[in-house]
């Protein structure tokens, strides 16, 4: 059987894609390893950034993506991929179910935000943990909040967080930013903000909710627990393209190189969602990458006949 389009991943962009898809006229394919759909989202308590749905939860946002594209017709199947074989006119996708033919291919696999590794880091998350600051930072209003990171992100994120929060520690492993100067101007000139050099996170502590951070000061040794309601990690993230052959081109942290059109450097392959090169990685600029994927696929399939 040969697919118009095979869409790898089940987050927002690749079901806004089998939405679009459908209402299109292709035959689509949603193929995901992950039996929930939403992605990132489906472990987010609450979301309340995506437009018309606020508070919505996120694994009710993701059931509500999914249930429009079956309703259109899309096709799912469950499987990972373990290469992107590009035959000019069609593609073979090779699966632990097998060999899937398609005319043309949208990787939206996403990306992964990187972890601390420590105790209680996982068990919080959703709890107090947060690893997005936009999504989360209203839920955090006049209360302590803490951000761990050093770059760009995380002093974005201590600025941002400060709008809300009655108090933001930045808390940064070495004894200078790597962010942008400004940017640490910005932070230093803001009375919410207090600044922990030369500090990691040993634990995060809480029962139902996060209680406190365990500290530890790189140059002295000392310990130090940190009392506060919530903690956003702000130490980067990866996109989930390990384990995959056949990629189109990469950037030097691994994004699939793909400008608003989700074009990639081999044509019919498209990438849409967090694991192309892009400003902003959200619900809804991954939705908006499904519908323009979907597009530029339509015009593709029109130059082939």
């Amino acid at each position: 059987m040969l697919y118009d389009v095979i869409i790898i991943g089940n987050g927002p962009a690749g079901l806004t894609a089998a939405i679009y898809g459908m209402r299109a006229g292709l035959k689509t394919l949603v193929l995901s390893d992950n039996p929930m759909s939403g992605g990132q989202i489906a472990t987010t308590y609450e979301v309340d950034n995506y437009p018309g749905l606020p508070k919505i939860s996120g694994m009710e946002l993701g059931d509500k993506f999914e249930e429009h594209a079956k309703a259109l017709g899309a096709e799912f199947q469950q499987g990972s991929v373990s290469e992107i074989e590009d035959r000019g006119d069609y593609k073979v996708l090779h699966t632990d179910g097998g060999e899937l033919e398609t005319k043309t291919v949208i990787i939206s696999i996403g990306a992964d935000h990187r972890k601390l590794g420590v105790p209680g880091e996982k068990e919080l998350t959703g709890m107090g943990v947060s690893y997005c600051a936009t999504c989360d930072g209203a839920f955090f209003r006049n209360k302590e909040v803490a951000v761990v990171g050093g770059g760009d992100v995380a002093l974005e994120d201590a600025i941002f967080l400060s709008r809300f929060a009655s108090k933001v520690y930045l808390i940064h492993r070495r004894d200078e930013f790597r962010g942008a100067a400004v940017l640490q101007d910005q932070v230093r000139a803001n009375e919410k903000i207090e600044i922990i050099y030369d500090t990691v996170v040993d634990e995060v502590v809480g029962k139902m909710s996060v209680e406190a951070l365990q500290l530890s000061n790189k140059k002295t040794g000392e310990k130090t627990t940190l009392p506060l309601q919530g903690v956003f990690m702000a130490v980067g993230t990866d996109p989930n393209v390990e384990g995959m052959a056949g990629l189109p081109e990469q950037d030097a942290r691994g994004y699939l190189i793909a400008g608003e059109d989700c074009a990639t450097s081999i044509p019919g392959i498209y990438a849409a969602g967090d694991v192309r090169t892009k400003q902003l990685r959200q619900v809804i600029t991954a939705a908006a990458d499904g519908a323009n994927a979907i597009t530029s696929i339509e015009k593709y399939l029109n130059g082939q006949k």
